[in-house]
């Protein structure tokens, strides 16, 4: 008798246990489909998407004195601050690598205050523009050469 009671708890009880569990889960599974995404907000018609339509202003060597091509060039930055009233930039002062670190961070200081006073003249509020120079830290183009310098005399616009 307890060969019996042995054997039935040992072999047919868990034997059950298993037979029960599988039909419960071979059931099919009811699943609730995905909530829908957030809606997107709406697009603001008078933001422009941020990308290139700021272009650097170049100057000549030793020099923080507007071209009349960075002139135009700053006319149309203008306008673009205009069409993007919540946008602020920051107007980072470049240099050649000619001249001692000093004198060039302090050449593209001035470069960069030359661009930021030539837009605020045009209407752009000043607290939206924030200048910095960065001397020959960081040239545009790593050349040794005329060709490489001109690129590096610059005033370059990084939207905030």
């Amino acid at each position: 008798m307890k060969a019996l009671k042995f054997l039935l708890r040992s072999l047919i009880v868990p034997s059950l246990l298993f037979v029960i569990g599988c039909s419960t889960c071979c059931k099919e599974a009811v699943v609730a489909p995905p909530p829908p995404p957030p809606p997107s907000p709406p697009p603001s018609a008078s933001v422009v998407p941020v990308g290139t339509e700021l272009g650097d202003v170049f100057f000549a060597f030793d020099s923080a004195v507007l071209s009349t091509a960075s002139e135009s060039q700053l006319n149309d930055n203008v306008q673009w601050m205009n069409d993007n009233p919540s946008a602020s930039v920051v107007i980072e002062g470049h240099c050649d690598e000619r001249g001692t670190d000093e004198y060039n961070i302090a050449l593209g200081e001035r470069r960069a205050e030359t661009a930021k006073n030539y837009m605020a003249n045009a209407g752009v509020d000043p607290s939206r523009m924030q200048t910095v120079s960065y001397g020959e830290e960081r040239p545009f183009d790593p050349g040794h050469d005329e060709d490489a310098w001109a690129k590096n005399r610059r005033a370059h616009f990084a939207v905030k």
